[in-house]
């Protein structure tokens, strides 16, 4: 077992109740492989974690930029908050090590892993919001999500990525691109779809997640990648 409260310090976080955050730390998966486990896992922390970070960007976007509109400032938070914005400030934390996790989830590298670990980012703003309350779950936003915001802006990523890969494409191929499902895996309440972006026959990119549409919005940034567009 992971000691929880040496992770907690190197977050620089402190826990009036560790066992919240070990509850953060705690994929369904290892539940279903560890039915002796008296813990709970952690997908109500995530519930909750994923409003108080979306209170908190919004609060901030809004007071940050008081002339830009709501379109865009709703742009700029998704960008902010998506799947692989929060995995990659949670691999940042090399909270990583400190997963409580199925052999089998351990082993994912890939989207299925980046779902987890912002599920997991989401889970532990949720634990420190029970713990301490809003003003330090939001401080733990700040450190780890705000910085991003200037990047997001000069790069343009927080423009959607198929609108942005379909105007490209037109204007440099003269044709407009095409979406189609490779797979689907897994049960109904968690698949995972598998899409490619196609201009012509030629298979640009692929993109995971757990609808089509995200899907395609991870092929969309592949594509954009892969093209170096």
């Amino acid at each position: 077992m992971p000691d929880f409260s040496y992770c907690a310090r190197i977050l620089g976080l402190s826990f009036n109740n560790l066992n919240l955050f070990i509850e953060a730390l705690t994929h369904r998966s290892y539940l279903n492989e560890h039915r002796d486990y008296a813990g709970k896992h952690n997908e109500r922390l995530e519930f909750l974690g994923d409003a108080v970070i979306e209170l908190a960007t919004t609060n901030f976007l809004f007071k940050k930029f008081p002339a830009t509109s709501e379109g865009e400032l709703t742009s700029y938070r998704a960008a902010l908050v998506n799947t692989a914005s929060l995995a990659e400030s949670t691999r940042a934390l090399n909270i990583n090590d400190f997963l409580l996790l199925s052999k089998g989830e351990a082993k994912d590298t890939d989207r299925a892993r980046d779902v987890i670990l912002a599920d997991a980012f989401e889970a532990i703003v949720g634990a420190i919001y029970l713990d301490k309350g809003f003003e330090a779950a939001e401080t733990f936003i700040a450190r780890n999500l705000y910085g991003k915001i200037d990047d997001i802006i000069a790069k343009r990523s927080y423009q959607n990525a198929k609108s942005r890969f379909q105007e490209i494409a037109q204007e440099k191929r003269g044709i407009t691109p095409a979406y189609e499902t490779i797979s689907e895996v897994g049960p109904d309440h968690e698949k995972l779809f598998t899409v490619g972006v196609f201009i012509g026959t030629e298979e640009i990119a692929r993109g995971e997640g757990q609808s089509k549409q995200e899907a395609e919005q991870a092929a969309a940034e592949s594509g954009l990648t892969t093209m170096r567009w």
